[in-house]
């Protein structure tokens, strides 16, 4: 098994360049996590520390973060830095999934979930642009040509997307078993 900084530096392309190719979502065998990868190549991964931790650790050549729950019954989340383990955004969620992801240094986000059978999720920017839709059961994500978003901030939007999708269906499991 790999260490995470040589996993990093060996196996993890800029996402800027995963931009103009089809980007995917696999799941890890073993219940390992998820790798987010443009062709062959992978550019991110997100995994779960502990069988029944609740936080997710996300990792691309952009940054290293900590999701975790947050707010009343936890249908809020945290997005920290991994190394210095500050607050870099908020996410409050409404009671639809959908919600607003606030960073630290002023920018915001509004994340939301359209359909039901194949549900798409969007990050939108203040100024009503679509930064990146993701289609859960294609496990693909796409990002528009010509999305003005830093690349450390697009990679972190993509992998928080992807751990709310996995946090709403995490709550719509345990939803199913209580009724």
């Amino acid at each position: 098994e790999l260490d995470r900084d040589a996993f990093s530096e060996v196996f993890m392309i800029p996402l800027s360049s995963a931009i103009s190719g089809g980007l995917t979502w696999s799941k890890l065998p073993r219940n390992r996590g998820y790798e987010l990868r443009r062709n062959d190549e992978i550019v991110g991964s997100l995994q779960r520390p502990g069988f029944r931790s609740s936080s997710y650790l996300a990792e691309t050549q952009g940054g290293h973060w900590t999701f975790r729950r947050d707010g009343f019954l936890g249908s809020g989340a945290q997005t920290l830095d991994s190394a210095s383990q500050q607050e870099i955004a908020t996410f409050t969620s409404a009671w639809s999934g959908a919600g607003t992801l606030t960073f630290a240094d002023g920018p915001t986000f509004h994340v939301e979930c359209k359909g039901w059978r194949h549900p798409v999720w969007s990050v939108i920017a203040e100024n009503g642009e679509t930064l990146l839709r993701m289609h859960v059961r294609e496990e693909t994500v796409e990002v528009p040509t010509g999305t003005a978003v830093p690349d450390g901030r697009l990679s972190l939007l993509i992998m928080f997307t992807w751990y709310r999708v996995l946090q709403a269906e995490e709550d719509a499991a345990s939803a199913a078993m209580v009724a």
